[in-house]
């Protein structure tokens, strides 16, 4: 009935969205099987609606959580950036000996956890892949400092490098980036530098499953109680700690509504089964339909994170994300 799944890149593109892309067929069994697998393994830990802020904090430092121990990297140079009201805004960098550009890079983590020292390896090699210097901020979390808190932070640091990139890294070409919150305060941010100072020249942004619409787009209400990294009840214990019911009607606090007409290149990558799919496609369709050039990169069985797990389709995913950051710096 379905026949065999649709030939693609290695890297996800599709030239359209394919049905086939969507069916259980297209899903690779290492995928499959890993799935499962993590599955079982979520199972294991306490929920994350169950815990406060604090504790889930506190868990991923002790490495207790599907993503496993922290690894850090000697390379790795702390830093700062000065915020907009005089505070600090701590920084993490890898340096590109010859770069072609800087990467400001918003981690995830809902708004409410993350950091800067939870993601060296993947940073350290997307320096390297790309001969970009790799600026990854810590932004005021969650439900300390609401909604706007983070966005601001994000805002000061973009425009800090904006005026201090070439004679602090060598380059003031700049691509943001990151995943889920951090793709959602990339596309926030990017929004912010034109709206309000007028500022274009973003060589690019890379939105990895990103959370575009607070208001909880079809896919993420309709998820249910199955774990794969996220679900509905998950989600909303997380925009419960950023935003208002209110705000989360706001342009500024959900992307997907904004007038998103003069916007850089944008990759969008997503899997399948991540509750926040709906997200990816409606905001890459608005990004295109706005006159903005964007790539999609779908793989079939990706879970919420699914690039930082051992498996074939997040090769394909950090090599296509590698392949955009070094096309839309050489192209500047």
């Amino acid at each position: 009935m379905w026949g065999s799944p649709p030939t693609r890149r290695e890297d996800g593109y599709s030239p359209a969205m394919d049905h086939r892309l969507f069916h259980p067929s297209a899903v690779d069994p290492e995928t499959v099987a890993f799935n499962a697998e993590l599955e079982r393994t979520l199972a294991s830990f306490p929920a994350l609606v169950d815990s406060t802020p604090e504790e889930a904090r506190a868990a991923r430092e002790r490495g207790d959580s599907a993503f496993g121990p922290l690894v850090l990297s000697d390379r790795a140079e702390s830093g700062s950036i000065p915020s907009a009201d005089g505070r600090s805004i701590a920084t993490r960098v890898f340096r590109s000996h010859s770069p072609k550009g800087v990467y400001l890079h918003l981690h995830g983590g809902g708004w409410v956890l993350g950091a800067t020292h939870h993601q060296d390896a993947r940073l350290e090699a997307l320096s390297d892949a790309c001969s970009v210097t790799v600026v990854s901020i810590d932004y005021r979390l969650a439900p300390e400092h609401r909604y706007p808190a983070p966005i601001d932070d994000c805002e000061a640091a973009a425009l800090w490098l904006i005026d201090h990139a070439r004679e602090e890294f060598g380059s003031n070409r700049i691509v943001v980036g990151g995943e889920s919150a951090g793709a959602h305060l990339s596309a926030a941010t990017t929004l912010r530098l034109r709206d309000r100072h007028g500022y274009t020249e973003l060589a690019g942004a890379n939105l990895v499953y990103g959370w575009y619409d607070l208001r909880l787009s079809p896919s993420a209400r309709r998820w249910g109680d199955r774990m794969l990294v996220l679900n509905t009840a998950t989600l909303d214990w997380f925009a419960g700690h950023f935003v208002t019911r209110e705000q989360r009607e706001h342009p500024d606090a959900s992307p997907l509504l904004a007038d998103l007409s003069n916007l850089p290149p944008a990759l969008f990558t997503v899997g399948t089964l991540d509750p926040l799919l709906d997200d990816t496609l409606f905001m890459y369709q608005r990004w295109v339909a706005s006159g903005n050039p964007a790539g999609l990169a779908l793989f079939p069985g990706g879970a919420h994170g699914f690039d930082a797990f051992p498996l074939r389709i997040a090769h394909a995913a950090l090599q296509g994300m590698y392949r955009f950051i070094s096309g839309v710096l050489d192209a500047g």
